[in-house]
């Protein structure tokens, strides 16, 4: 399967799918699977079922946080609180 996929989108694609799934061979092809993966069961408005180790993918989401938990704790809260807030108005 060949694709054309803007250099930026790729980029940052790159950068995620090593943060995720490490720098060795076929990290790529495993990122790019579970994305395809997703896409489709989204499409077919089915819900995906999540395999692998939730701790470690959480961790490669969170990798670019640079608080503590209570901190991030408190972000969440306020960004959940105002999202109620909005939806109410």
């Amino acid at each position: 399967m060949k694709v054309q996929i803007d250099d930026k989108v790729e980029r940052r694609f790159r950068e995620l799918a090593m943060k995720k799934f490490g720098f060795g061979k076929g990290s790529l092809s495993e990122a790019a699977q579970e994305a395809l993966l997703r896409w489709i069961s989204e499409a077919e408005g089915k819900v995906m079922e999540f395999k692998g180790d939730p701790v470690e993918a959480i961790d490669g989401l969170l990798a670019d946080v640079n608080m503590d938990s209570l901190k991030l704790q408190h972000e969440a809260k306020k960004f959940w609180s105002s999202r109620s807030i909005e939806g109410c108005i």
